[in-house]
């Protein structure tokens, strides 16, 4: 949830929350990868949701 309440909707959904633990597992099981990749992938790219699903397609 985000902090603000007035700020609600569709913007948060394209961004991955990497300090949220439940968020990057559930990123890393999505595309079969670990949660170390996963984690490091956040650190590399950011939290770009359609930058991190292609960048975790390619590791496949």
């Amino acid at each position: 949830m985000a902090d603000d309440r007035s700020k609600r909707g569709g913007a948060d959904r394209r961004k991955v929350a990497g300090g949220e633990g439940y968020e990057v597992n559930y990123f890393a099981r999505k595309h079969g990868i670990t949660k170390d990749q996963a984690e490091g992938l956040i650190k590399k790219i950011g939290n770009d949701r359609v930058k991190l699903n292609a960048a975790a397609a390619k590791l496949k």
